[in-house]
């Protein structure tokens, strides 16, 4: 065929080529057009403002004091600042199981910090104690059981061990830290809504766990003694949203960290505890909850009895985060 204005010329093709390239041509417009949507798609993902971060906190030793940071590195494992890491220290019993604030509520009054490659800890009417941040490698590895989930721990030595074993009275108690090269707790061990990629060292179940301002100031109204934030242990709390909001963010962006809610946090008797004074109530905050925050019956096999405060997030794109920045819940249209 000759080839006029705005044609080209094509030899002949047998019939079983021509059928060949016809069908390259429509795989390759499909891909083209797949592609088109696909970033069509990605191009109208929203973000809309939902809040703020009013404080960050993190829990280097799993039951004692938080320690309020004004910046923290999100990894796949929880907050990271500087040396220290949200829960990867451990009390233990000397058979390897737990020992948290529901066993000895006085853990609470144990403050953590850290200068220098050193742990510090201090307690009501104890001398102060530094311990390296990393253990001795000549120190034994214990085989330690939170939550009915085996996860091991470098024991980190005599002097701490009769320290937290003298202000808590007790059966003689180890201290262990987690290191990176040992295996994490699986999160969908405990909970089904995790992903199999979604692990934690000695944290109950998730690496976060956010709570809003609101959420707190709702529970106060209707408490007749008023408690605060400490009582429930979150790494990051958000002002400038209503009560509860949290329960439905789904995906936030947060600086250039972007978390996913997996489910709600079901509370416990460690709430009850007073972080003032190391005594547990056994009632409140637990009564008041119950009263309106129990969760749909659907759901009783993954919460039971436990009413819900907070929503526990994990971490699906690293990077950094600072008290003030805006918290924004990712619409996908």
């Amino acid at each position: 065929m000759a080839a006029g204005p705005g044609r080209f010329s094509m030899p002949a093709l047998p019939s079983s080529r021509l059928a060949l390239f016809c069908a390259s041509v429509a795989v390759v417009g499909l891909g083209a057009a797949a592609a088109w949507r696909w970033g069509r798609r990605r191009a109208r993902r929203e973000l809309v403002r939902v809040g703020a971060v009013s404080s960050l906190t993190i829990y280097p030793v799993k039951s004692c004091m938080g320690l309020p940071i004004e910046s923290a590195e999100l990894t796949k494992l929880g907050v990271r600042s500087g040396d220290l890491r949200d829960r990867f220290w451990l009390v233990i019993k000397e058979d390897g199981h737990m020992v948290t604030a529901r066993q000895e509520p006085r853990l609470v009054l144990v403050s953590v910090n850290c200068e220098n490659g050193l742990l510090i800890l201090n307690a009501p009417e104890m001398k102060e104690l530094t311990i390296p941040i990393t253990a001795p490698k000549k120190n034994p590895v214990k085989t330690c059981r939170v939550f009915g989930l085996d996860i091991q721990g470098r024991d980190c030595g005599d002097e701490v061990a009769h320290w937290f074993t003298t202000f808590l009275k007790s059966e003689p108690y180890r201290l262990v830290h987690y290191e990176t090269n040992m295996a994490p707790r699986k999160c969908e061990e405990i909970h089904k809504p995790f992903q199999p990629t979604d692990e934690i060292p000695y944290s109950d179940c998730a690496p976060l766990l956010i709570i809003s301002d609101a959420s707190m100031e709702d529970l106060n109204a209707r408490m007749e003694k008023k408690i605060n934030m400490r009582h429930f242990r979150p790494n990051i709390t958000v002002s400038g949203c209503g009560a509860y909001e949290e329960d439905t963010w789904g995906k936030v962006i947060i600086g250039d960290v972007e978390l996913k809610e997996v489910m709600a946090c079901g509370r416990c008797l460690f709430t009850t505890v007073d972080p003032d004074i190391g005594i547990i109530d056994r009632k409140e905050p637990l009564e008041t909850l119950r009263s309106y925050r129990m969760c749909d019956p659907a759901e009783k096999h993954l919460y039971k009895s436990a009413p819900l405060f907070g929503s526990f997030f994990t971490v699906a794109k690293l990077g950094t985060i600072k008290v003030g920045d805006p918290v924004y819940k990712i619409i996908e249209c």
